[in-house]
């Protein structure tokens, strides 16, 4: 097991009704806040008068920037940002799922930035100081409620950075908002929570078995309770457990002590860069692919993922395993079911590079990625 300090200080109010609190959560940390959300779904649910009526219980000001959609453009960022040194918002709150999260992230970094937001994502360069953020959390898929990561889209590129001070200060989770969702996208969801903890689990660092008992029970937990939801999608304690999944994946818990991966995630994000693809939808096709490539690198731990997660013995048949699932629960499997052809594999193959290589669990090259692809046709 590697060194590592753990620190985690996102506040989950988990529960009923739980989103009546947000007004006295955000009074603690704000005095005026830019309530940021996407395309109108909240407004349609209700959720959004429930949110504003508990502002103002609390007299707390707000401004709004609403329009954030799949796969977050850096150029809402940009607006965002310009709109909180207007109005001189001190924090920000997110009610959305990890798209308005994510935006909200790249607009609290850069508040305090004097170049571009895009910086951050491209340069890599550190976060120094950032405004507070909360969520209102209405899919479970990214785990960026809890995370320290932000994912955003500029043109054809889309990036990732990472800084402790864009974790949510608190975070509120209400599996009944997540039951108006339709099926396609709990499907995609649990997909994402699924790579998370994929990402980590296949690590060539030595003697993590707390970590490998953790990673199966979740990754069982979500499929056993996937299973369950698609037949019942109004069931509060089955959508309850996915819920808490989702943030228990990306939180970073799951990851101490052992080296990690994401090369599938670095090749997904080219997908969904050049064809707007759902990010869940493509790492659908992405992780049984990476692992169909990789699988002969460590036969034992591939074998132990068969067994312990799916009750199956050799690799070949736990990666079936997990195809069949996610086939099962309505996810494409191939890029053609996502009408996606070879046309673009190249150009994709080169922008997942950082530097000469992405993955840690192997390294991947750019051939390497080019195979990956293929083997999603």
């Amino acid at each position: 097991m590697e060194n590592f300090i753990y620190s985690w200080p996102t506040k989950i109010i988990f529960g009923k009704q739980t989103e009546s609190l947000v007004g006295e959560e955000t009074a603690r940390l704000g005095k005026k806040v830019l309530l940021h959300y996407g395309t109108g779904h909240i407004k349609k649910t209700g959720l959004y008068g429930k949110v504003v009526g508990s502002l103002e219980k609390s007299n707390v000001e707000f401004v709004e920037l609403p329009g954030v959609v799949p796969n977050p453009r850096i150029e809402l960022a940009r607006e965002g940002i310009e709109l909180c040194k207007k109005e001189r918002v001190d924090f920000i709150l997110a009610v959305g799922g990890g798209s308005v999260i994510d935006s909200a992230k790249a607009i609290a970094a850069g508040f305090y930035h004097e170049g571009d937001p895009w910086d951050f994502f491209e340069k890599h360069i550190p976060v120094e100081k950032a405004l507070p953020i909360g969520v209102v959390l209405t899919i479970p898929a990214a785990g960026s409620e809890g995370s320290p990561a932000s994912v955003v889209t500029n043109g054809n590129r889309k990036l990732s950075f990472y800084s402790d001070l864009l974790r949510p200060k608190f975070a509120i989770l209400n599996p009944d908002l997540t039951k108006t969702l339709p099926k396609n996208q709990t499907a995609a969801g649990i997909a994402d929570m699924m790579a998370h903890i994929i990402e980590r689990y296949f690590t060539n660092t030595p003697d993590v078995d707390v970590t490998d008992k953790l990673c199966e029970a979740t990754l069982r937990s979500i499929i056993k309770n996937a299973r369950l939801v698609m037949q019942n999608p109004g069931n509060y304690d089955y959508r309850a457990e996915l819920m808490w999944a989702s943030t228990i994946a990306h939180q970073g818990f799951l990851g101490n002590g052992r080296e990690e991966d994401w090369a599938s995630h670095k090749i997904e994000h080219e997908l969904s860069a050049h064809y707007g693809i759902t990010h869940g939808a493509g790492l659908a096709v992405v992780i049984p692919a990476w692992m169909k490539h990789v699988h002969g690198h460590d036969e034992k731990r591939f074998e132990q993922f068969a067994r312990e997660v799916f009750g199956k013995s050799t690799a070949p048949e736990g990666i079936q395993a997990l195809e069949d699932f996610f086939r099962e629960i309505g996810l494409p499997t191939r890029l053609k079911d996502l009408n996606i052809g070879d046309e673009k594999f190249e150009i994709m193959a080169k922008g997942s590079m950082r530097g000469d290589s992405i993955g840690n669990f192997v390294k991947l090259k750019k051939e390497d990625v080019l195979e990956i692809y293929k083997k999603g046709k």
